[in-house]
């Protein structure tokens, strides 16, 4: 262990990545401030930029410090970009501040706080453990079209291949260690329109009108039972997000009828399975069905790795953390391609919200759990 790294305060660390703003998608200055606390340690550090306008470009950052030949391989994974701050804060979003046992700014939670807790854990962890490496982008709040993506890419190009993955998401609840992720439901986004003929209210046999076809259609997907869930994941559901008719006038049949349809599905089903189901539904009714899936559902069987997170967790807060797969999506959706993922991080209570704040002991805390992880993980 090096004297830098002895001396590494993850609170300071936080506070300086708080500290430079970080919009998604996210570049330059707070990449640079990661790089010159990871170069101390021994980390080569790789950036580059990924994509165009409107979804980039996108800065990546994957660092990585060698072990010994044939060593296991351990990643952290994370984001350095944040959610707009909006108004109302108490001080400046990017001007961190301490106040009583709280340190506020935009990426306290999530996941500034996170990233500077794993460095500083690592920063114990002698070269000689194994090889460690961190996958950090700087889209993951916004379209994540050419962030993590990108990473993963890019790591296959070279050949780098974890054994094991954490992503340091707040996934706590009430305090510190109560709640560890195994796994996440996939999202999928339909957008429904149904064509028609535009006419006179008053002559409805010489028109079409689809706004009926519409309604029978969000009938029906309303009533749609998808699953009743597994003994990991709570049952899938669809929720109609938004319905649209562009018909100013009171005297017009419409022409066309629009709706949106958000569905997050379990293990059971696939983005693919349920995009060609709604389509065959929305043909029914004469309509068309057009899906984008954000994310496929998975789970990281419970096992060794989720066993080392809770012994972790529990050495260092005496809690027994509960497994669970709630939530919206992350990152590890793309993640889990690589290997075996399980999410673990500081409490979620404020994130994204005005005054985002993160309790001071508790970053102290994450990095002693987080070197027990990184320990264990890279014994095997």
């Amino acid at each position: 262990m090096t004297d830098a790294a002895a001396t590494l305060d993850p609170v300071a660390l936080a506070e300086a990545l708080i500290a430079c703003p970080s919009v998604t998608p996210a570049a330059g200055l707070v990449f640079d401030c990661l790089e010159a606390q990871l170069e101390p340690l021994g980390f080569a550090v790789h950036r580059f930029l990924a994509g165009e306008k409107p979804d980039g470009p996108v800065e990546n950052l994957f660092a990585v410090r060698r072990g010994p030949e044939g060593s296991r391989h351990f990643a952290y994974a994370g984001h350095l970009d944040v959610v707009p701050p909006g108004e109302g804060w108490t001080s400046a979003p990017f001007a961190p501040e301490r106040r009583g046992e709280l340190l506020y700014g935009r990426g306290a939670v999530d996941m500034k706080g996170s990233i500077a807790a794993m460095v500083a854990a690592l920063a114990e962890l002698p070269a000689e453990a194994g090889t460690i490496s961190l996958i950090i982008t700087g889209d993951e709040e916004g379209a994540a079209t050419h962030g993590t993506l990108a990473l993963i890419d890019h790591m296959r190009a070279a050949g780098e291949r974890p054994d094991l993955c954490l992503v340091g998401e707040p996934t706590s609840v009430h305090r510190l260690g109560d709640m560890v992720k195994i796994g996440r439901r996939g999202s999928i986004n339909v957008w429904l329109t149904v064509e028609g003929q535009q006419g006179h209210v008053a002559y409805p046999h010489l028109a079409d009108n689809p706004a009926p076809r519409l309604v029978a259609l969000l009938a029906e997907l309303d009533a749609l039972v998808l699953d009743d869930g597994t003994e990991w994941f709570q049952p899938s559901n669809l929720e109609i997000t938004w319905i649209a008719i562009d018909n100013p006038a009171t005297n017009v049949i419409p022409a066309k009828a629009e709706a949106r349809v958000s569905i997050r599905f379990n293990n059971l089903h696939t983005g693919e399975g349920l995009a060609a189901r709604l389509a065959e539904i929305a043909a029914r009714h004469g309509g068309t069905a057009r899906a984008v899936i954000s994310g496929e559902a998975f789970l990281t069987e419970p096992g060794p790795f989720s066993a080392l997170v809770s012994a972790a967790i529990r050495a260092e807060t005496g809690i027994e953390p509960e497994i669970s797969t709630t939530g919206g999506t992350s990152d590890a959706r793309f993640l889990k391609d690589l290997c075996p993922v399980i999410e673990f991080g500081l409490s979620n209570a404020t994130m994204h919200k005005r005054d985002e704040a993160v309790a001071v002991a508790d970053l102290a805390v994450l990095a002693r759990i987080y070197r027990r992880i990184a320990e264990s993980a890279l014994q095997g």
